[in-house]
């Protein structure tokens, strides 16, 4: 079974570098992509990737670096967020799926259903006006901030040994990451959350590692797809992302294998905090110049 998810999830990464492929190739002769450097974006790929495949999450960081250094433009975040890792995590779920053992019902129904929610969420959050999905990122980032510090003050669930689900807890298994599934397209990243689901329902803390990036590679070329057809997306970021993210996903899972990364983390939680604010913050602004508009037109 596990070289059946394999074989799927390769059909569906070559799915995607089809149509990105395509959309490259009708820009028009000799047009530059998009704003941002080509160092910064190759940088940004490898090091977001090398510690994704540490456990670290990648949404959230390349959110805040995107952000701080305006690379990407608010309104087209979520469509890069998915196109730019998508390569790399599909990456992460060949390792993780060959190597560690998860209960075959459990992970193909937690695929599944994150899948069918990222499908449903892209075609929703592509036609997002600025404004909303600065206010839904900018939210979901502050959930990321209170999952990471509730994980290191140890307020959260350690989980437990079993390596698969039945009867209610499956059930609320699948659920939940369909609504995790949906969640990402709007930035925030499935990682952290899917984690805390799966030490939740007692699971082994391990098997969060190939249901989380599992997760992650099968629902991101279908909401890649969507985002690259609404033109939703950093065209120059997904490009050096996939190129420099993959090295960095072979780095960490086969060269450093481990990494202390305690003071890392509250740095990223730090990071994600003041750009859930500026979000935020962004968004409200939006908010108070459109119904000044509204009262000048009345």
């Amino acid at each position: 079974m596990v070289q059946i998810l394999l074989g799927i999830l390769a059909v569906m990464a070559l799915w995607f570098v089809f149509t990105f492929a395509m959309d490259l190739k009708k820009q028009p002769k000799g047009e530059v992509l998009e704003e941002g450097s080509v160092p910064a974006h190759s940088l940004i790929g490898f090091f977001i990737n090398f510690f994704d495949t540490l456990g670290i999450g990648g949404f959230a960081p390349m959110t805040a670096l995107f952000k701080q250094f305006g690379l990407v433009k608010d309104r087209i975040m979520p469509g890069t967020l998915n196109t730019a890792m998508c390569i790399p995590v599909i990456m992460e779920a060949f390792i993780f799926i060959s190597e560690v053992k998860v209960e075959t019902v459990t992970l193909v129904s937690m695929l599944v259903a994150a899948t069918a929610g990222a499908i449903i969420g892209a075609g929703f959050v592509a036609k997002l006006n600025e404004r909303k999905v600065q206010l839904y990122m900018g939210s979901a980032l502050l959930c990321v901030v209170l999952i990471m510090v509730s994980g290191k003050l140890g307020l959260m669930p350690v989980g437990g040994e079993a390596v698969g689900l039945t009867g209610a807890k499956l059930v609320i298994a699948v659920v939940a990451n369909f609504i995790l599934g949906a969640l990402m397209t709007l930035g925030i990243g499935l990682y952290a959350p899917c984690m805390a689901l799966v030490y939740a329902l007692g699971m082994s803390p391990l098997v969060a590692f190939p249901i989380m990036m599992g997760s992650c590679a099968y629902l991101m070329p279908a909401a890649s797809v969507k985002f690259i057809k609404e033109g939703a997306y950093n065209r120059k970021a997904t490009f050096f992302n996939i190129i420099f993210g993959s090295i960095g996903v072979f780095v960490a899972a086969y060269l450093v294998k481990s990494l202390p990364l305690n003071i890392l983390t509250w740095l990223v939680i730090c990071v994600i905090t003041y750009t859930a604010y500026t979000l935020i913050r962004d968004s409200r602004k939006g908010a108070d110049k459109e119904a000044a508009a509204e009262l000048q037109q009345a």
